[in-house]
């Protein structure tokens, strides 16, 4: 099972935090994938959610551990082809029940079916105990500590 800290966040949302590289390395420090989400402005980089908050080169986004949610058209072709020859694991979704990663995930929208261990289940903590992530491959929360 993969574990992934939706924006470095491990053990509750700190927004103040959420996607500041120091915040991100913490959680890779502890042995979490991170979701992150990407930006591109211009020829820039940025991580943010609501919009480009800390610029970032390409080297620190080339990193295995790494979910890359692309905030923008202009980041998910960005991403899409970084070279030489690195696979960035990228999506970019909106509302959708789900979506493919170039990794070949199913990143899926909290609270709709996890039907394979292909898919990553977002966020279960905020639909309850209800929601049967049993099938899940992968994990992202907020408080993705209570996974271990």
């Amino acid at each position: 099972m993969i574990l992934i800290a939706h924006r470095g966040n491990i053990n509750g949302k700190i927004p103040e935090r959420e996607n500041h590289p120091d915040y991100i390395k913490e959680a890779l420090d502890q042995g979490y994938d991170v979701e992150i989400d990407v930006w591109r402005i211009g020829d820039q980089l940025f991580l943010g959610h609501d919009g480009p908050e800390y610029k970032v080169d390409e080297s620190f986004i080339k990193n295995e551990s790494f979910w890359h949610h692309a905030k923008n058209i202009e980041a998910i072709h960005y991403l899409n082809n970084v070279k030489p020859n690195y696979l960035i694991n990228c999506f970019y979704h909106q509302t959708d029940d789900c979506v493919l990663t170039s990794g070949g995930w199913i990143w899926t929208y909290p609270g709709k079916p996890i039907l394979s261990n292909a898919a990553v289940a977002v966020l279960p903590e905020r639909i309850g105990e209800s929601y049967d992530i049993g099938k899940a491959g992968a994990i992202c929360s907020d408080v993705i500590i209570n996974f271990k």
